[in-house]
């Protein structure tokens, strides 16, 4: 039985999952071109740029009003988890494995790419009118497997890239390369817990709860102080760590308890 602070939290992450889909989708008609974690560049020599730029935009906007108003929600969900792993496997991977691949840190949409689209599996397996099916069970660990994956991974990178990561932290924040550590073996420590299902749920909601943080300490702030850069791309950070922190949020709440 789901309890009513369980329901609401999981239809909060619902809802911000959605408002960062929607508004990545708005920022594809703000910048005329494709936002770099849906698409990493265009293929040479396909006609149609601008009007295929529009559509995604307009799918994904369409997608996130869908998902947060709640009623088509499992379809739009199902139908936008599945457009954005179809562009991983046929663009994203074949752009990643041409380039930089030895890189971890190149690898960064990818993964990113790869928890949105899950993101909306774990949506669409616990939309009001999912039924908990064997296929709403196989959406759900499918989208805990993408978040846990990255987050680990990215937790990693922290370790790796730390002069980078460092930068990062607010300059008002002491300790810039204690807290590239601690966030580090933070994110590893919740992706494990999720892909190994110890106190799956704590770690998700922490999860959840961490990058929220982020999202108002660094996130919206950077994005303040720079709002073209690079065609929008902290804006791009804000709505990706909104659209993350739900899916850990839904995830806090409806992860088995225990082990299967």
């Amino acid at each position: 039985m789901i309890d009513g602070t369980t329901d609401r939290i999981a239809a909060l992450g619902r809802v911000f999952y959605a408002v960062g889909m929607a508004a990545i989708g708005v920022q594809h008609f703000v910048n005329a071109d494709f936002v770099a974690v849906i698409l990493p560049s265009y293929p040479e020599g396909i006609p149609g740029h601008v009007f295929l730029t529009c559509a995604c935009g307009a799918g994904l906007a369409l997608s996130g009003a869908a998902m947060a108003l709640g009623g088509k929600a499992r379809p739009a969900a199902i139908l936008l988890g599945s457009a954005l792993l179809a562009a991983i496997v046929l663009r994203d991977i074949p752009v990643q494995l041409a380039g930089n691949f030895r890189s971890l840190g190149a690898w960064t949409n990818v993964f990113k790419a790869l928890t949105l689209s899950g993101g909306a599996f774990v949506v669409a397996g616990t939309a009001p009118r999912a039924n908990g099916s064997s296929l709403d069970r196989f959406f759900v660990a499918f989208g805990c497997l993408g978040i846990a994956v990255t987050v680990a991974v990215f937790g990693i990178d922290h370790f790796i890239y730390v002069e980078f990561v460092a930068s990062l932290v607010p300059f008002w924040i002491p300790g810039h390369v204690f807290w590239t550590y601690f966030c580090g073996a933070a994110l590893i420590a919740a992706g494990a817990g999720m892909l190994l299902r110890i106190q799956a749920r704590l770690a998700a909601g922490l999860l959840g709860s961490i990058i929220f943080v982020w999202l108002l300490v660094l996130h919206i702030p950077r994005a303040i102080a720079d709002p073209t850069g690079a065609q929008g791309n902290e804006w791009t950070s804000v709505f990706e760590a909104l659209a993350f922190s739900g899916i850990a949020f839904i995830l806090s709440r409806r992860l088995p308890k225990k082990a299967r």
